[in-house]
């Protein structure tokens, strides 16, 4: 059998369209050899390499976000608020908005790995080392920590220090860490960074253009990686106008990644026969 790699994207809240095309997969019976993430790719790889389905994670989601709505206020007014807002542990007096160290706790109660050798499918995943500018690869060791590496988004998250290096969100070198699948015979590539969805004249907060400056540098990255190093496969959901944290929004993140996922599901049938 063919062995097939899967790489997994980098997104924010968009990073929940990886959730179908997981799906997908599953589906088709598809046996994954070699999973490689950065960011809420990483977490949705490591969830997926623990053994779980896509429509268990899909599931362990929809118990997370018990509100959904299309602003923050609309959420908020609701008395059962987000889970998931409880798990954002802020962080104003130091490097970050916010610490994610609840999260990654709730990531191991879902997982119960703590260990890349535990997975059922082999992981590599991506960290930027702030200092070097270089590519910080995982894949054996404490898994929770690289996790939690990979996805400190600078100015949210607070940096991670491993092994004397400080590590900062794996974007930064790698948004869709698809040229780490050598090993494979066929690389599928999720890319879930989509657009803004913003009046073209509309003149972003602060916040929002800093962030936004990393989503133009990351997707630089990965238009030169396509020109050099294509995947076999290239899913690219259109989603659009959600922000980072707007994790409230995953029924339009669904909806949204319809088309991709019956995408997905025709080039595999086209490549596996």
């Amino acid at each position: 059998m063919k062995k097939i790699g899967l790489a997994l994207g980098g997104g924010g809240a968009k990073g929940l369209a990886h959730i179908p095309m997981l799906e997908v997969i599953d589906e088709m019976g598809i046996k994954v050899h070699r999973l490689a993430g950065t960011s809420i790719g990483a977490i949705m790889g490591a969830l997926y390499a623990s053994g779980m389905t896509g429509a268990h994670i899909r599931e362990l989601v929809d118990q997370a976000i018990t509100v959904k709505g299309h602003t923050f206020r609309d959420t908020l007014k609701n008395r059962n608020a987000l889970k998931w807002i409880q798990l954002l542990d802020l962080d104003l007096k130091h490097h970050g908005l916010l610490r994610g160290d609840k999260f990654i706790d709730s990531l191991y109660k879902a997982m119960g790995v703590l260990t890349f050798e535990r997975l059922n499918i082999p992981l590599r995943v991506i960290a930027t080392d702030f200092w070097t500018s270089g590519q910080a690869v995982f894949e054996s060791g404490p898994l929770l920590p690289a996790i939690r590496a990979s996805m400190g988004l600078p100015g949210v998250f607070t940096p991670m220090t491993i092994d004397n290096r400080v590590l900062i969100d794996g974007g930064g070198v790698n948004p869709v860490p698809h040229d780490l699948l050598g090993d494979c015979d066929i690389v599928i590539a999720i890319d879930v960074m989509g657009d803004p969805g913003a009046s073209a004249t509309e003149v972003p907060t602060m916040f929002n253009a800093m962030l936004g400056m990393f989503d133009i540098m990351q997707k630089s990255i990965i238009r030169e990686k396509l020109k050099h190093s294509p995947p076999d496969i290239y899913i690219k959901p259109d989603i659009t106008g959600v922000e980072i944290l707007e994790f409230f929004k995953v029924d339009d993140i669904y909806e949204q990644a319809e088309p991709a996922r019956n995408k997905l599901k025709e080039e595999l049938k086209k490549l596996l026969g």
